[in-house]
Order: C-alpha cells, then structure tokens, then sequence
C-alpha cells in the first residue's frame, strides 16, 4: 500500500511538472510575441500613419480645390455667354459696316459729282471775272474815278477803322465800360456819370484809371495817322494815306440847369479829361496835323448837341457823355494827296 501511495504521489508530481512546463512555454511564447510585435512597431514607417492636422490640412485644400472648381466652372459659363454676345454685335457690327461701306460708296460718288460741279462753276466765275474786269476798265475809261472822292471815302473807312480797334483796346482793359461808336461813325461815345458824377467836372481817381488808358491806347495808334517828330506811318496800318486833322474831346449835358452853367460844366469836363491824359501821356500834344498843329483838342457843347430825346433819366443819362471826336483831314485837290503822302513818307 505504500508502494500503491508512492506510485500516486509520484504520478500526481509528473502531472504537475507537466503542466508547469506548459505554462512556462506560453508564458515564453506570449513573451516572444510581445518582442516580434515591439520589434515591428520600431520597424513601422511613418508613412504608414497620418497625423490629424495633415488630414485636416488635405480636407482643407480638397475644399479649397472644390470651391476654385466651382469658381472656374461659373467664369466659364460667363464667358461662354459674353461669347455668344458679342457673337451676336459681330453680327450686327458686320451688317453697319456693310451699310457704312455702302454709305461711303454713294458719297464718293455724290463727291465725284459735285467736285465736278465745283471745276465747272470756277471755271464759269473766272469768265465772268474776267468779264467784269473788262468791262470795269470800259467804265474807267468812260468815266474816270475822282483821286479826291476815292481819298475821302478811304479816309473815312480809315477813322471807322481806328475807332473800332480804339473802343476794343479799351473794352479788354474795361469790360463794363459803356462805350460806343456814334451813329455817324465818327466817335467814341462815353456816358458822363460813367466818368463824372452828375453835376461834377471832377475825376475821381479810379475813373482817372480808364482816361490813362484811354490816352495809352491812342498814343499807341496816332503815329501812323499823324505828322510831326513821333511820325511813324506803314503802309500795313494806313494804306490810304488817310490823315487825322483833329482828335476833339468834346463835354456834352442833358438839359436840366440853365444853358450857361451847362456849357460851362461840358467844358469844364472835357478840360478834366484833357489834363488826366496830357499828365498820363505827355506825348499825345506831339501828334501834329498837316499844318503842325497838336490833333488833340477840347470843347465843351452843354446841352446843345443831345444824341436822345431829355425826357426820361435814361435818355438823360445818354446825354450826359463825354465824345473822343476824330476829325479826318480834308484835301482840297489832288495835288494836296501827293504832298500828304511825301510827308508821311518822310524818314
């Protein structure tokens, strides 16, 4: 029984050696594993992992790439429609060049045809020119200009002339100025209160202003009008050979007051006048005429000479003016112009 107990006990250690082994070798297989998969993990690339922000990072691009697709998408479909716009004006520009084209065909010819109309009515007027002349030269022989009636009529063009380029000169300096050439051609006409306060012959000094420049702008063209040292007579300027015998300033009233003390205050003003020029312009009394006489002078006519009707405080006003007469001399023969045009000529 003590053998049958050993051989138990005996068994019962194998069994337990037994299994003791076994669970060594799994717990050294478990352990091998653990070795192999640390051993791979080591190996593991990082390729073979994504970190969150790099996947973020890709969305974002994706979204990014998406949303420049649908912008392209939507420019293409613009441009196809502008494309098929301006399809459309080529069209309609194609259809106005032709009409243009044919329009500019027609005028060429309707240019043809009037340049040819054109040749033929030169042509014509040179004939009838020429005509003209003929016959011109017929009446001349039958009846011969008068030199002194041709000198007049020049000498009177020639004072219309100064006075034009006189007022003009002033009205650049003086805009507002009321002035103007009288009816008879023959003067510039300045309103009294637009000088002189009514009832006054004195100057105030901005008025004194516009006389200065008035006595500028006449010194400026006398010498080619005048005799005397300060002659200085062109052909381009006086081509008429027309000489001044007077530049008058001449005082003129309405007719409120009496006749005397309104004679008395047109000279008076037409003396004011005189000495605001004189003292601007100390050459203005060196313009001579032909019998050497200074061409300015002065008078004063009050009431007399009225250019309107004194009934109402505008005509009365029109009356009260001071007139920069100019006086063309006279010739009394044809002889006289030819001594006129020796003493302009002179050097």
């Amino acid at each position: 029984m003590r053998a049958a107990a050993r051989g138990r006990v005996h068994d019962e250690k194998e069994e337990e050696s037994a299994f003791v082994s076994m669970t060594d070798m799994t717990v050294s297989f478990l352990f091998i594993v653990m070795i192999l998969l640390a051993f791979f993990a080591a190996r593991a690339k990082d390729d073979d992992t994504v970190s969150r922000r790099s996947y973020d990072e890709m969305v974002e691009q994706r979204d990014q790439a998406e949303a420049q697709v649908q912008s392209l998408t939507a420019q293409l479909a613009d441009a196809l429609e502008q494309l098929v716009r301006v399809r459309d004006d080529l069209r309609h520009t194609e259809a106005e060049r032709d009409a243009a084209r044919t329009e500019v065909a027609r005028l060429e010819v309707l240019l043809a045809t009037l340049q040819k109309d054109l040749d033929n009515a030169q042509e014509a007027n040179l004939r009838l020119t020429d005509e003209v002349m003929r016959l011109q030269r017929i009446l001349d022989r039958l009846n011969p200009k008068n030199p002194l009636e041709t000198y007049l009529a020049e000498a009177a063009a020639a004072r219309l002339h100064i006075l034009q380029v006189l007022r003009d000169r002033i009205l650049i300096d003086f805009p507002d100025l009321q002035v103007e050439i009288s009816a008879e051609s023959d003067a510039l006409r300045f309103q009294g209160e637009g000088l002189f306060k009514t009832g006054s012959a004195a100057l105030p000094s901005d008025k004194r202003q516009i006389v200065e420049t008035i006595a500028g702008r006449l010194d400026d063209i006398l010498p080619c009008y005048t005799l005397g040292t300060q002659r200085n007579w062109q052909v381009a300027c006086n081509p008429s050979l027309a000489v001044i015998e007077a530049v008058q300033i001449e005082g003129h009233t309405d007719s409120d007051g009496d006749d005397l003390s309104n004679l008395t205050l047109s000279t008076a003003r037409a003396n004011a006048t005189f000495a605001a020029m004189i003292a601007s312009r100390a050459n203005l009394v060196g313009h001579l005429n032909t019998r050497a006489q200074p061409v300015l002078s002065v008078a004063g006519y009050g009431e007399m000479r009225p250019v309107a009707l004194n009934d109402s405080k505008a005509n009365k006003s029109t009356n009260r003016r001071i007139d920069l007469r100019i006086i063309m001399h006279t010739p009394g023969s044809s002889e006289e112009i030819e001594r006129i045009r020796s003493q302009l000529e002179v050097p």
